[in-house]
């Protein structure tokens, strides 16, 4: 079988996966918008609140990348980079439950390299499925967002706390909508994977 065989193989299953199971993308996305629905919301939250509220995203969005890229068909490569993001992401949802008193630094900087590492992966899986999906830039857009929220709080840490709260919250809602989106495409993706010749 030549390397191209190989990779469109790969990229095939990978996107009949994501086209078997876009209702987790589905529910990543409704997690986003209400979490950033609440912070939005809730104009007098607490930045004990805001953590918790954070580290439950976290693990939801976590546990959520694990179960699809766990729901892969024996014999059929796991998606690396779902399994990096579902665990950074429960690794950052202990921490926030953990380390509830961290400060609103310390949350500003772990919400930031979540985001940044979230959006890198979420590019990279666009550019593996560029050849077997049409749409690809929703996932792209997503990630670019994520890369740059990101960006934007590392760069600004001295933003106040309603201001904070209103990035999250906006971030929030626009990333889950772009995901809900999404996956509403990748509920069609099984009529455009490029068939394997």
């Amino acid at each position: 079988m030549s390397t191209y065989q190989e990779t469109t193989e790969i990229s095939g299953t990978l996107g009949d996966l994501l086209a078997r199971n876009w209702w987790l993308m589905a529910l990543r996305g409704v997690a986003a918008i209400i979490f950033g629905v609440l912070a939005f919301v809730w104009p007098g939250i607490t930045l004990l609140t805001l953590i918790y509220l954070y580290g439950a995203y976290a693990l939801v969005n976590g546990v959520l990348a694990f179960t699809l890229a766990f729901r892969a068909p024996k014999g059929y490569p796991r998606l690396g980079s779902l399994i990096f993001q579902g665990l950074f992401s429960i690794l950052a949802g202990v921490i926030a439950f953990l380390l509830p008193g961290i400060t609103a630094l310390a949350l500003l900087i772990l919400i930031a390299f979540w985001a940044i590492v979230s959006g890198i992966l979420e590019i990279a899986l666009a550019v593996r499925l560029r050849k077997v999906i049409s749409n690809e830039w929703l996932l792209i857009l997503a990630g670019a967002l994520s890369v740059l929220f990101g960006v934007l709080l590392l760069l600004q840490p001295g933003a106040g706390a309603l201001a904070l709260l209103w990035w999250i919250g906006a971030f929030a809602i626009l990333l889950g909508v772009l995901l809900v989106a999404l996956s509403f495409r990748m509920r069609n993706w099984r009529s455009v994977i490029i068939p394997v010749t």
